[in-house]
């Protein structure tokens, strides 16, 4: 018998392996296009910006 016919045989390990399957590719997926997306978005999103953000809320309570 081949791997694959052999590996395959119940039902249960074939089922592992789908859902293993599915957990790593979904984490490839999610880290991938997390870091595409917070590159693709440098300076644009809210931990870049926050700094200025409170900074400036800082300067205008001063102005009071």
């Amino acid at each position: 018998m081949s791997f694959i016919t052999q590996f395959f045989q119940r039902n249960s390990i074939y089922v592992a392996t789908i859902f293993g399957g599915a957990f790593a590719f979904q984490t490839f997926f999610d880290v991938t296009v997390t870091k595409w997306y917070e590159n693709h978005n440098k300076g644009k999103l809210w931990k870049d910006v926050k700094v200025k953000f409170l900074e400036g809320a800082g300067e205008e309570e001063d102005d009071e």
